[in-house]
C-alpha cells in the first residue's frame, strides 16, 4: 500500500507531551506514524499513545492508536484514521519528522531523516541538528517556535502546580521490578505506600512513598524495571483536578499548537523565503530508516 507523503507525519515519541502534538495533528487531517520504544516508560499512561505498545491499542480524546508490525500495517491504520504506532524500523517517505521524546540530551543531527524535522525541548538547536526547536519550559516561553538557537536547557526541576514542584514526583527507592499498589485517579495520603519495587535478585520489597497528598496523576506500569531514583508516579496536589488525570494537559497542548504552526507554514510556503524552514529543500528528500 502506498499513501501521499505530503500528509504524512513520523514522529519519535508516544508519550504524554507527544501524544498530545500527535492528538492535534490526526484531529487537522495529518496521518502520523510514531515510533517507540518496546516497553515505554510513560508515567501519565492514561494519556499516552505509548500505552498501545503494550496493550495493541490505546484511544485518548477520542484518537485511537494501534500498534504496527510493519510499513504495511502501518499505512492501512493511518489510512483508518488512526494513529500508527510501532517499534519496528521503518522505510518511511515523509515530508517532516518530529522528535518527541523529550529525552532533554543533545540529539545527534536528524536533519537528514525529511525536509522538515522538528525538536521538542533540551537537546536540540536550530539549524544545527533539527530545522526548528519547540521551548518545552512551563512560563512565558513555553510553545515558543525557536527558529535560531536551542530550547532551555533542562533544569531538572519539575513544574510548579498548586506551590508543589520537586516533591510532587515520586522516584525509585532502588533498582528492581516496579509494582504499584494504586491507579491514576487515585488520592493519596503523603506517607501511604503507592507502589514497591522487587530488590534485583531477591524478593525483598522496597516500598514507594507518596511525597505530598493528593491525586495521582500518573504511576508507571506494573513489572517495568527501574533503576535507582526513576521516575515512578505524579502526584497532582490539587483533588479537585480529577478528570485532569485523564485528559491533554495545557503544556501538552501548547507544545502541541505550535508544532502544528509550524507544519502548516512548511506545507503552505515551501517556495517563500520567510518559511520557518530556512536550509534549501530537496525536491528528492527523503526520510529513509527510521527508529
Amino acid at each position: 500500500m502506498s499513501i501521499d507523503n505530503k500528509n504524512l507525519v513520523v514522529i519519535k515519541g508516544g508519550g504524554d507531551i507527544a501524544t498530545g502534538t500527535i492528538h492535534k495533528l490526526v484531529r487537522s487531517g495529518f496521518k502520523c506514524i510514531v515510533l517507540e520504544l518496546d516497553k515505554p516508560s510513560a508515567i501519565r499512561r492514561s494519556v499516552a499513545f505509548s500505552e498501545s505498545m503494550y496493550d495493541g491499542r490505546c484511544t485518548v480524546e477520542g484518537v485511537e492508536a494501534v500498534r504496527a508490525e510493519n510499513l504495511e500495517e502501518a499505512l492501512e491504520i493511518v489510512e483508518e484514521g488512526k494513529v500508527a504506532i510501532t517499534s519496528k524500523v521503518l522505510s518511511v517517505n515523509s515530508d517532516v519528522y518530529i522528535d518527541a521524546t523529550i529525552s532533554k540530551k543533545q540529539s545527534a543531527d536528524i536533519r537528514n531523516l525529511a525536509p522538515m524535522t522538528i525538536g521538542l525541548g533540551p537537546g536540540f538547536s536550530a539549524g544545527e541538528n533539527v530545522d526548528i526547536v519547540i521551548e518545552t519550559m512551563r512560563g512565558h516561553n513555553l510553545g515558543r517556535i525557536i527558529t535560531e538557537g536551542s530550547a532551555v536547557p533542562n533544569t531538572g526541576i519539575p513544574g510548579v502546580i498548586a506551590g508543589h514542584s520537586r516533591d510532587r514526583v515520586v522516584y525509585s527507592p532502588t533498582a528492581g521490578e516496579f509494582i504499584g499498589l494504586n491507579s491514576i485517579g487515585d488520592t493519596v495520603t503523603a506517607g501511604e505506600k503507592i507502589g514497591f519495587v522487587l530488590k534485583d535478585e531477591s524478593s525483598e520489597k522496597e516500598y514507594v512513598i507518596a511525597t505530598i497528598s493528593g491525586i495521582l496523576r500518573g504511576i508507571i506500569r506494573d513489572g517495568y524495571y527501574v533503576t535507582e531514583a526513576f521516575k515512578t508516579a505524579d502526584i497532582d496536589p490539587r483533588i479537585s483536578e480529577y478528570d485532569n488525570c485523564f485528559t491533554i494537559s495545557d503544556k501538552a497542548r501548547c507544545i502541541a499548537g505550535s508544532v502544528l504552526e509550524v507544519v502548516m507554514n512548511f506545507k503552505n510556503n515551501k517556495e517563500n523565503k520567510n518559511n520557518y524552514n530556512l536550509r534549501k529543500i530537496s525536491p528528492n528528500a527523503r526520510a529513509g530508516h527510521l527508529r
